[in-house]
């Protein structure tokens, strides 16, 4: 509509000025009509009709500066507007256009134009048949930008529901189906194959939906094997109390063989049946909160080396570089988990893929301390991790670096690691892998420890 009055405004300045042309070469004709008359003198009904064809009060002629009066009707009206039609159609002819759209019926105008001979034309004439053909005029623009308004409306309608409207709802459709049951993959949608934002939307939703039915088909899976390895654990743990009394049992045998393995054994066992109560207590893989204590590192990683098969390895040495006096504050048998799943870790990449990194293969465990935060680095010779598992190193399930695994171990290891406020990542390192465990000490609340003393 708003192209349709731009080009309005001109177009009816130009019919006026086409239709005052009309007229000037209509009483250019009478003028020659009455120019070929005897004496240049027609009968006076004749001129009427002349004057009546012309649509003109008045008709007068200028040649080469004599004035002639042609016609004239017997009680012409007084002039109230001057138009030249010589001059060229600018802004002043669309200001006269709307004045003459809205000046009123019964105006006289005199109109002045060439005569074709170097001379001039002039007509009086009444205004009110040039307003009511431009308001004819202007009903038959209004009523065809009517017409093509609403071809266009439609037309946009129809292109707008057919590219975007059907396909939207199309998406919002498999939207709502796939919430009704986001794990059956037979409600993930169909990318339609347009090139276009739309196609692009469908496919990125078509990921996003398979991406989400797997996600939700693991967590379900892990679901039931939460509530399995709850099972397994009831009974584990009675299987183990029964192994702990043995020990006991072999405890007080005098063999110096069995006296210097039982206490070891008797603290593994510990350790396992607390972890089956942790587990079957929350119900999942979910770690119990710390219990700190301040904990001679170097000792407790010389137990999780033997516990991971490092310490007695035939192929594999074991290096401890942690000054016997350096102390952690940590939970002892959550952190004795950690380095053991770390050595546990590097010990399967040292024995299952060839390497020629070095002569002798080995783990090697170095700790310092820069003032509350102990800084452990647990290296080894090995072929290093993937690039493909560094993406999801720490997540259960996904980030294992060797086939077959399961990848739970890391991710229980960056797990306890958190619950203690610090930080567990891989480094890069040139030769083999090298994993850096950052443990700050718990900050003591100097005010509840004064309440406590004070309460107690």
């Amino acid at each position: 509509m708003i192209s349709e009055v731009a080009i309005f405004v001109p177009s009816i300045a130009n019919y006026r000025l086409t239709w005052l042309r009309d007229r000037v070469a209509s009483g250019q004709i009478a003028a020659l009509v009455l120019d070929a008359a005897p004496d240049k003198l027609v009968p006076k009904s004749l001129e009427k009709e002349l004057l009546e064809s012309v649509g003109a009060m008045v008709i007068a002629t200028k040649n080469k500066g004599v004035r002639r009066l042609m016609m004239m009707s017997d009680h012409p009206n007084e002039v109230a507007a001057h138009v030249d039609i010589r001059e060229a159609p600018g802004w002043g002819a669309i200001r006269d256009a709307f004045a003459a759209l809205f000046a009123g019926d019964g105006r006289t105008i005199s109109v002045v134009g060439g005569n074709g001979a170097g001379g001039l034309i002039e007509l009086v004439l009444d205004e009110t048949p040039l307003r009511r053909a431009m308001f004819v005029y202007s009903i038959n623009i209004l009523s065809l930008s009517l017409i093509i308004s609403a071809i266009t409306a439609a037309l946009v309608y129809f292109s707008l529901n057919w590219l975007l409207v059907r396909p939207m709802r199309r998406i919002t459709g498999a939207m709502i189906r796939f919430r009704q049951d986001p794990e059956d993959a037979k409600r993930i949608i169909a990318p339609g194959g347009r090139g276009d934002e739309i196609g692009r939307a469908e496919r990125e939703l078509a990921a996003m939906q398979a991406d989400l039915a797997d996600t939700l088909q693991q967590k379900a899976r892990l679901a039931a094997l939460g509530l399995a390895v709850s099972k397994i654990n009831h009974d584990l743990r009675n299987i183990l109390a029964t192994a702990h009394l043995i020990s006991d049992r072999l405890s007080a045998v005098p063999d110096p063989t069995v006296q210097r393995f039982v206490p070891k054994l008797i603290a593994s066992l510990d350790r396992a049946i607390a972890l089956c109560s942790d587990t079957i207590r929350y119900g999942r893989a979910r770690e119990a909160p710390p219990r700190r204590t301040s904990v001679l590192l170097a000792p407790l990683a010389d137990q999780a080396a033997e516990a991971a098969g490092l310490a007695a390895h035939p192929a594999i040495e074991w290096v401890n570089t942690v000054e016997a006096a350096l102390r952690v504050d940590a939970d002892s048998d959550q952190l004795f988990r950690v380095l053991m799943n770390l050595m546990r870790n590097s010990v399967q990449a040292l024995e299952s893929e060839p390497h020629s990194y070095s002569e002798q293969d080995m783990v090697r465990l170095s700790a310092r301390r820069d003032g509350s935060v102990v800084t452990m680095e647990i290296c080894d010779t090995g072929p290093g991790v993937p690039a493909k598992a560094r993406e999801n190193l720490f997540a259960a399930f996904k980030g294992s670096v060797r086939p077959g695994g399961s990848g739970l171990g890391l991710a229980i290891a960056a797990e306890i690691v958190r619950a203690h406020g610090g930080q567990l990542r891989l480094l890069d390192h040139a030769l083999g892998a090298t994993f850096q465990i950052v443990l700050p000490d718990q900050v003591v609340d100097l005010k509840a420890r004064r309440g406590q003393e004070r309460a107690s």
